[in-house]
Protein backbone atom coordinates (compact mmCIF):
# COMPACT_ATOMS: atom_id res chain seq x y z
CA UNK A 1 0.00 0.00 0.00
CA UNK A 2 1.53 2.90 -0.60
CA UNK A 3 1.36 6.66 1.71
CA UNK A 4 2.95 4.10 3.89
CA UNK A 5 -0.48 3.34 4.92
CA UNK A 6 -0.32 -0.91 7.10
CA UNK A 7 -3.38 -3.06 6.17
CA UNK A 8 -2.55 -4.90 9.09
CA UNK A 9 0.30 -4.85 11.68
CA UNK A 10 1.40 -6.60 14.57
CA UNK A 11 3.42 -4.72 16.92
CA UNK A 12 5.49 -5.86 19.83
CA UNK A 13 2.36 -4.06 22.19
CA UNK A 14 -0.56 -4.32 19.73
CA UNK A 15 -2.60 -5.40 16.58
CA UNK A 16 -3.48 -2.59 14.29
CA UNK A 17 -5.34 -3.01 11.16
CA UNK A 18 -7.17 -0.29 8.66
CA UNK A 19 -10.92 -0.42 9.40
CA UNK A 20 -11.81 -0.85 5.38
CA UNK A 21 -15.54 0.09 6.39
CA UNK A 22 -14.75 3.86 6.74
CA UNK A 23 -13.09 4.07 3.21
CA UNK A 24 -12.77 5.62 0.88
CA UNK A 25 -13.93 8.63 3.40
CA UNK A 26 -11.23 8.20 6.16
CA UNK A 27 -8.46 6.08 6.44
CA UNK A 28 -8.81 5.11 10.42
CA UNK A 29 -6.62 2.37 11.88
CA UNK A 30 -7.53 0.32 14.98
CA UNK A 31 -5.71 -0.16 17.46
CA UNK A 32 -5.85 -3.58 19.98
CA UNK A 33 -4.54 -6.44 22.30
CA UNK A 34 -7.58 -7.84 22.50
CA UNK A 35 -8.25 -10.90 19.78
CA UNK A 36 -12.03 -10.53 19.95
CA UNK A 37 -11.86 -7.13 18.47
CA UNK A 38 -10.31 -9.04 15.20
CA UNK A 39 -12.95 -12.23 15.36
CA UNK A 40 -15.72 -9.06 15.08
CA UNK A 41 -13.79 -6.98 12.60
CA UNK A 42 -14.01 -10.01 10.41
CA UNK A 43 -17.22 -10.50 10.61
CA UNK A 44 -17.81 -6.78 9.75
CA UNK A 45 -15.85 -6.73 7.23
CA UNK A 46 -13.44 -4.10 8.63
CA UNK A 47 -10.87 -6.42 7.62
CA UNK A 48 -12.06 -8.78 4.53
CA UNK A 49 -10.19 -10.02 1.55
CA UNK A 50 -9.53 -14.16 1.49
CA UNK A 51 -6.10 -13.74 2.25
CA UNK A 52 -6.03 -10.76 4.37
CA UNK A 53 -8.61 -12.91 6.53
CA UNK A 54 -5.80 -15.63 7.20
CA UNK A 55 -3.56 -13.37 7.73
CA UNK A 56 -5.36 -11.56 10.69
CA UNK A 57 -6.50 -14.81 11.83
CA UNK A 58 -2.74 -15.81 12.93
CA UNK A 59 -2.18 -12.25 14.48
CA UNK A 60 -5.21 -12.28 16.35
CA UNK A 61 -4.26 -15.86 17.62
CA UNK A 62 -1.19 -14.26 18.35
CA UNK A 63 -2.63 -11.53 20.56
CA UNK A 64 -4.70 -14.28 22.45
CA UNK A 65 -1.83 -15.89 23.12
CA UNK A 66 -0.46 -12.68 24.64
CA UNK A 67 -3.38 -12.24 26.36
CA UNK A 68 -3.79 -15.67 27.82
CA UNK A 69 -0.08 -15.48 29.05
CA UNK A 70 -0.30 -12.05 30.48
CA UNK A 71 -3.25 -12.78 32.76
CA UNK A 72 -1.54 -16.70 33.56
CA UNK A 73 2.10 -15.42 34.18
CA UNK A 74 2.74 -18.77 31.93
CA UNK A 75 1.55 -20.72 34.50
CA UNK A 76 -1.18 -22.72 32.45
CA UNK A 77 -2.12 -25.95 32.13
CA UNK A 78 -4.80 -25.21 29.79
CA UNK A 79 -2.79 -22.54 27.68
CA UNK A 80 -2.92 -24.81 23.93
CA UNK A 81 -6.43 -25.79 24.57
CA UNK A 82 -7.69 -22.00 25.02
CA UNK A 83 -5.53 -21.41 21.91
CA UNK A 84 -7.48 -23.86 20.07
CA UNK A 85 -10.91 -22.37 21.09
CA UNK A 86 -9.74 -19.46 19.88
CA UNK A 87 -8.52 -20.90 16.44
CA UNK A 88 -12.09 -22.14 16.22
CA UNK A 89 -14.01 -18.92 16.86
CA UNK A 90 -12.05 -17.49 14.10
CA UNK A 91 -12.68 -20.50 11.89
CA UNK A 92 -16.60 -19.67 12.34
CA UNK A 93 -16.44 -15.88 11.09
CA UNK A 94 -16.47 -16.43 7.20
CA UNK A 95 -17.15 -19.79 6.06
CA UNK A 96 -16.25 -19.10 1.96
CA UNK A 97 -12.75 -18.35 2.00
CA UNK A 98 -10.41 -21.18 2.53
CA UNK A 99 -7.51 -19.16 2.86
CA UNK A 100 -8.81 -18.65 6.62
CA UNK A 101 -8.86 -22.37 7.32
CA UNK A 102 -5.50 -22.82 6.20
CA UNK A 103 -3.69 -19.97 7.98
CA UNK A 104 -5.61 -21.45 11.09
CA UNK A 105 -4.22 -24.88 10.45
CA UNK A 106 -0.36 -23.44 10.26
CA UNK A 107 -1.06 -21.87 13.66
CA UNK A 108 -2.68 -25.08 14.95
CA UNK A 109 0.49 -27.02 13.87
CA UNK A 110 2.18 -24.80 16.13
CA UNK A 111 -0.27 -24.91 19.14
CA UNK A 112 -0.21 -28.51 18.63
CA UNK A 113 3.43 -28.77 20.13
CA UNK A 114 4.94 -29.54 23.47
CA UNK A 115 6.41 -26.21 24.45
CA UNK A 116 6.17 -23.22 27.17
CA UNK A 117 3.39 -20.95 27.11
CA UNK A 118 6.08 -18.46 26.97
CA UNK A 119 7.85 -20.35 24.17
CA UNK A 120 4.68 -21.45 22.03
CA UNK A 121 3.33 -17.43 21.96
CA UNK A 122 7.00 -16.57 20.33
CA UNK A 123 6.39 -19.06 17.69
CA UNK A 124 3.20 -17.88 17.10
CA UNK A 125 4.03 -14.78 16.76
CA UNK A 126 6.73 -16.16 14.09
CA UNK A 127 4.16 -18.28 12.19
CA UNK A 128 1.62 -15.48 11.81
CA UNK A 129 4.46 -13.46 10.20
CA UNK A 130 5.94 -15.62 8.49
CA UNK A 131 2.08 -15.99 6.49
CA UNK A 132 2.19 -12.50 6.14
CA UNK A 133 5.44 -12.41 4.77
CA UNK A 134 4.36 -15.02 2.33
CA UNK A 135 1.61 -14.10 0.84
CA UNK A 136 3.19 -10.80 0.33
CA UNK A 137 5.62 -12.96 -1.93
CA UNK A 138 2.89 -14.55 -3.41
CA UNK A 139 1.24 -11.42 -4.38
CA UNK A 140 4.42 -10.50 -6.47
CA UNK A 141 4.62 -13.34 -8.30
CA UNK A 142 1.20 -13.48 -8.93
CA UNK A 143 1.30 -9.76 -10.74
CA UNK A 144 4.45 -10.83 -12.69
CA UNK A 145 2.94 -13.50 -13.97
CA UNK A 146 -0.36 -12.17 -14.75
CA UNK A 147 0.57 -8.73 -16.48
CA UNK A 148 1.83 -11.37 -19.28
CA UNK A 149 -1.80 -12.03 -20.18
CA UNK A 150 -2.32 -8.10 -19.98
CA UNK A 151 -1.99 -6.60 -23.87
CA UNK A 152 -0.76 -3.46 -24.16
CA UNK A 153 -3.54 0.01 -24.28
CA UNK A 154 -6.23 -2.93 -23.30
CA UNK A 155 -9.28 -2.08 -21.16
CA UNK A 156 -9.54 -4.70 -18.28
CA UNK A 157 -12.40 -5.13 -16.23
CA UNK A 158 -12.68 -6.49 -12.67
CA UNK A 159 -14.88 -6.85 -10.12
CA UNK A 160 -15.04 -6.51 -5.92
CA UNK A 161 -11.55 -5.56 -4.72
CA UNK A 162 -8.05 -7.87 -4.64
CA UNK A 163 -5.15 -5.67 -3.82
CA UNK A 164 -3.72 -4.65 -0.75
CA UNK A 165 -7.10 -4.09 1.09
CA UNK A 166 -7.38 -7.73 0.77
CA UNK A 167 -4.16 -9.06 0.98
CA UNK A 168 -0.57 -9.18 3.09
CA UNK A 169 0.97 -7.55 -0.64
CA UNK A 170 0.14 -5.66 -4.04
CA UNK A 171 -2.95 -8.10 -4.52
CA UNK A 172 -4.01 -10.77 -6.41
CA UNK A 173 -5.79 -9.49 -9.75
CA UNK A 174 -4.79 -6.28 -8.81
CA UNK A 175 -1.61 -7.36 -8.29
CA UNK A 176 -1.45 -8.17 -12.10
CA UNK A 177 -3.08 -4.93 -13.16
CA UNK A 178 -0.20 -3.16 -11.39
CA UNK A 179 2.28 -4.88 -13.18
CA UNK A 180 0.71 -4.06 -16.06
CA UNK A 181 0.40 -0.47 -15.26
CA UNK A 182 4.05 -0.75 -14.04
CA UNK A 183 5.66 -1.87 -17.08
CA UNK A 184 4.31 0.80 -19.03
CA UNK A 185 1.57 -1.11 -20.84
CA UNK A 186 -0.92 1.93 -20.75
CA UNK A 187 -3.99 -0.01 -19.32
CA UNK A 188 -7.41 1.62 -18.77
CA UNK A 189 -9.36 -0.38 -15.84
CA UNK A 190 -13.22 -0.58 -15.64
CA UNK A 191 -13.89 -1.40 -11.71
CA UNK A 192 -17.32 -2.80 -11.15
CA UNK A 193 -18.82 -1.19 -8.50
CA UNK A 194 -19.98 -4.57 -6.82
CA UNK A 195 -22.97 -4.44 -4.98
CA UNK A 196 -24.13 -4.81 -2.36
CA UNK A 197 -21.38 -3.02 -0.29
CA UNK A 198 -19.23 -1.00 -2.85
CA UNK A 199 -16.29 -3.21 -2.78
CA UNK A 200 -15.43 -2.01 -5.97
CA UNK A 201 -16.34 1.89 -5.99
CA UNK A 202 -14.98 2.27 -2.02
CA UNK A 203 -11.83 0.10 -2.48
CA UNK A 204 -10.74 -1.24 -6.03
CA UNK A 205 -11.25 2.91 -7.44
CA UNK A 206 -9.15 3.96 -4.01
CA UNK A 207 -6.30 1.61 -4.63
CA UNK A 208 -6.38 2.69 -8.40
CA UNK A 209 -6.46 6.22 -7.68
CA UNK A 210 -3.81 5.60 -5.02
CA UNK A 211 -1.54 3.69 -7.46
CA UNK A 212 -2.37 6.09 -10.49
CA UNK A 213 -4.20 3.48 -13.08
CA UNK A 214 -6.06 5.17 -15.21
CA UNK A 215 -9.43 3.65 -13.99
CA UNK A 216 -13.66 4.11 -14.84
CA UNK A 217 -15.82 3.12 -12.13
CA UNK A 218 -19.16 1.69 -13.49
CA UNK A 219 -22.53 -0.35 -12.55
CA UNK A 220 -22.29 -4.39 -12.24
CA UNK A 221 -25.11 -3.80 -15.48
CA UNK A 222 -22.74 -1.83 -17.23
CA UNK A 223 -20.51 -4.80 -17.71
CA UNK A 224 -21.86 -6.54 -20.84
CA UNK A 225 -22.62 -3.94 -22.63
CA UNK A 226 -18.82 -2.12 -22.17
CA UNK A 227 -17.64 -5.34 -23.55
CA UNK A 228 -20.32 -5.56 -26.71
CA UNK A 229 -18.54 -1.92 -27.21
CA UNK A 230 -15.53 -3.58 -28.00
CA UNK A 231 -13.49 -1.18 -25.01
CA UNK A 232 -12.47 -4.37 -22.50
CA UNK A 233 -10.41 -7.16 -23.98
CA UNK A 234 -9.35 -9.07 -20.41
CA UNK A 235 -11.59 -10.05 -17.65
CA UNK A 236 -10.02 -10.32 -14.38
CA UNK A 237 -10.70 -11.06 -10.75
CA UNK A 238 -9.56 -12.44 -7.36
CA UNK A 239 -10.94 -15.57 -6.07
CA UNK A 240 -12.18 -16.96 -2.47
CA UNK A 241 -12.11 -20.60 -3.10
CA UNK A 242 -10.99 -22.59 -6.01
CA UNK A 243 -12.10 -26.61 -6.12
CA UNK A 244 -9.97 -28.99 -7.35
CA UNK A 245 -11.57 -28.74 -11.06
CA UNK A 246 -10.74 -25.10 -11.01
CA UNK A 247 -14.02 -23.74 -10.33
CA UNK A 248 -14.28 -20.49 -8.36
CA UNK A 249 -16.06 -18.90 -6.01
CA UNK A 250 -15.48 -15.07 -5.25
CA UNK A 251 -17.61 -11.97 -4.35
CA UNK A 252 -21.21 -12.37 -6.00
CA UNK A 253 -21.90 -10.62 -9.53
CA UNK A 254 -18.65 -12.76 -10.87
CA UNK A 255 -20.39 -15.34 -12.15
CA UNK A 256 -22.17 -12.97 -14.53
CA UNK A 257 -19.22 -11.01 -15.19
CA UNK A 258 -17.75 -14.26 -17.03
CA UNK A 259 -20.99 -15.40 -18.24
CA UNK A 260 -20.76 -12.08 -20.27
CA UNK A 261 -16.76 -12.35 -21.11
CA UNK A 262 -17.57 -16.13 -22.98
CA UNK A 263 -20.48 -14.13 -25.00
CA UNK A 264 -18.34 -11.58 -25.93
CA UNK A 265 -15.23 -14.05 -26.70
CA UNK A 266 -13.22 -11.93 -24.11
CA UNK A 267 -10.73 -14.19 -21.75
CA UNK A 268 -11.86 -14.51 -18.14
CA UNK A 269 -8.88 -15.15 -15.99
CA UNK A 270 -9.20 -15.68 -11.68
CA UNK A 271 -5.82 -14.59 -10.19
CA UNK A 272 -5.19 -16.35 -6.57
CA UNK A 273 -2.63 -18.06 -4.60
CA UNK A 274 -2.26 -21.82 -4.09
CA UNK A 275 -3.49 -21.45 -0.40
CA UNK A 276 -7.05 -20.35 -2.19
CA UNK A 277 -7.07 -24.04 -3.82
CA UNK A 278 -8.56 -26.46 -2.03
CA UNK A 279 -8.06 -29.44 -3.46
CA UNK A 280 -10.20 -31.21 -0.70
CA UNK A 281 -13.28 -30.34 -2.64
CA UNK A 282 -13.93 -32.07 -6.41
CA UNK A 283 -16.18 -29.29 -7.78
CA UNK A 284 -17.97 -25.98 -6.72
CA UNK A 285 -20.72 -27.14 -5.59
CA UNK A 286 -19.35 -28.28 -2.35
CA UNK A 287 -17.93 -24.59 -1.96
CA UNK A 288 -20.13 -23.28 1.58
CA UNK A 289 -21.25 -19.97 0.13
CA UNK A 290 -22.00 -16.92 3.19
CA UNK A 291 -25.05 -15.15 3.27
CA UNK A 292 -24.98 -11.94 4.86
CA UNK A 293 -28.24 -10.06 6.47
CA UNK A 294 -30.83 -8.99 4.00
CA UNK A 295 -30.16 -5.49 5.22
CA UNK A 296 -26.78 -5.18 3.24
CA UNK A 297 -29.37 -5.16 0.41
CA UNK A 298 -32.05 -3.34 2.09
CA UNK A 299 -29.99 0.00 3.08
CA UNK A 300 -26.54 1.41 2.99
CA UNK A 301 -26.05 2.77 6.80
CA UNK A 302 -28.69 4.67 7.68
CA UNK A 303 -30.56 5.04 3.82
CA UNK A 304 -33.66 2.82 3.01
CA UNK A 305 -33.39 1.46 -0.58
CA UNK A 306 -36.43 -0.89 0.02
CA UNK A 307 -39.35 -0.98 1.83
CA UNK A 308 -39.59 -2.60 5.58
CA UNK A 309 -40.03 -6.52 5.40
CA UNK A 310 -38.80 -6.86 1.78
CA UNK A 311 -37.55 -10.69 1.42
CA UNK A 312 -34.33 -10.82 0.29
CA UNK A 313 -31.60 -13.12 -0.76
CA UNK A 314 -28.01 -12.18 0.08
CA UNK A 315 -25.29 -14.56 -1.14
CA UNK A 316 -21.58 -13.13 -0.29
CA UNK A 317 -20.11 -15.42 -3.19
CA UNK A 318 -20.89 -17.41 -6.45
CA UNK A 319 -19.03 -19.79 -7.79
CA UNK A 320 -17.68 -19.68 -11.74
CA UNK A 321 -17.58 -22.40 -13.25
CA UNK A 322 -14.09 -23.79 -14.44
CA UNK A 323 -15.07 -23.91 -18.45
CA UNK A 324 -16.04 -20.35 -18.03
CA UNK A 325 -12.26 -19.32 -17.10
CA UNK A 326 -9.48 -18.87 -19.45
CA UNK A 327 -6.76 -19.72 -16.77
CA UNK A 328 -5.81 -19.00 -13.27
CA UNK A 329 -3.03 -16.95 -12.66
CA UNK A 330 -1.04 -18.30 -9.17
CA UNK A 331 2.37 -17.56 -7.97
CA UNK A 332 3.76 -20.31 -9.88
CA UNK A 333 2.94 -19.41 -13.25
CA UNK A 334 -0.73 -19.36 -15.10
CA UNK A 335 -2.83 -22.59 -15.32
CA UNK A 336 -4.88 -23.75 -18.38
CA UNK A 337 -7.40 -26.76 -18.10
CA UNK A 338 -7.70 -29.20 -17.44
CA UNK A 339 -7.85 -27.35 -14.27
CA UNK A 340 -8.21 -31.47 -12.60
CA UNK A 341 -4.74 -32.34 -13.80
CA UNK A 342 -2.75 -29.14 -13.75
CA UNK A 343 -4.08 -27.60 -10.29
CA UNK A 344 -3.27 -30.52 -8.61
CA UNK A 345 0.38 -31.06 -10.46
CA UNK A 346 1.31 -27.84 -9.51
CA UNK A 347 0.06 -27.46 -6.11
CA UNK A 348 3.14 -27.52 -3.82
Amino acid sequence: MNDNIAVIELTAATLRFLDQTRLPAEAVMVETTDHRVMLDAIRRLQVRGAPLIGIAAAYGVTIAARERLSETGGDDASFQSALLTVCDAFAATRPTAVNLFWALARMREIIARPLSPEMLTTELEREARAIHADDALRCGAIGRHGAEIIPAGAGVITHCNSGALATGGDGTAFAVLLEAHRQGKNIHVYADETRPLLQGARLTMWELQRNRIPATLITDSTAAMLMRQGRVLVAITGADRIAANGDAANKIGTYGLAVAARHHGIPFYIAAPFSTVDLSLPTGESIPIEERSGEEITRIRDIALAPDGSDTYAPAFDVTPAELITGIVTERGIITPPYTETLRSLHP
